[in-house]
């Protein structure tokens, strides 16, 4: 049995609980968030992306505490769509030029209301959402204006643990995380991050 290391404060974890109704979902952004935000293209024009896996097996241990994680991405890429299906996500919108557009319907029909809500953006496209949700993060290189609406603002920049950061606020302020944790000495959950 491991006791856990990581501990945020008391007051950051109530945050983290949302407005009362608990969180059941959270969206992330892709470029800036589970990525660095550089996009590399070659000379054939296809684009080039790395992501964490910490961010990955963050993303799965959500949806493994009951937190559904979404995607929505202003940008489309098949590194992009290969990474959300390497990573089982059931729920993603690529190619999002207005993120509360396509965002209010799949709430819709996950029957949630944005109080149940995390987002983690880092640029002005993502405040609609950042701006609704229950609790909203941010990267440490996310811009000021997104840094001003957040409820947290990682440690870790997008790309380098800074989506993990806030999956594992979250699991700690449902009461989770230490569940999750002491399960992985007995079994890995049957996929890579």
């Amino acid at each position: 049995m491991l006791k856990a290391a990581l501990k945020f404060a008391p007051e950051l974890l109530l945050l983290a609980q949302g407005t009362g109704l608990g969180l059941k979902a959270a969206i992330f952004d892709v470029d800036g968030v589970l990525t660095d935000g550089r996009i590399y293209i070659g000379e054939q024009g296809e684009s080039f992306k790395a992501f964490s896996t910490l961010d990955g097996h963050g993303l799965k241990l959500l949806a493994q505490a009951g937190i559904t994680p979404i995607i929505i991405t202003g940008r489309d890429s098949p590194a992009v769509r290969r990474r959300v299906a390497d990573l089982g996500l059931e729920h993603a919108a690529y190619g999002a030029k207005d993120k509360y557009a396509v965002a209010q319907p799949l709430l819709d029909q996950l029957g949630l209301q944005w109080a149940e809500v995390a987002a983690m953006g880092d640029d002005w496209p993502d405040l609609p959402l950042l701006t609704r949700v229950g609790f909203a993060c941010a990267p440490a290189q996310a811009h000021a204006e997104v840094k001003a609406v957040a409820h947290y603002v990682t440690h870790a920049a997008g790309g380098h643990g800074a989506a993990r950061e806030c999956c594992d606020l979250m699991l700690q302020a449902c009461g989770r995380y230490q569940l999750l944790l002491n399960g992985h000495l007995d079994t890995l959950d049957g996929g890579s991050a």
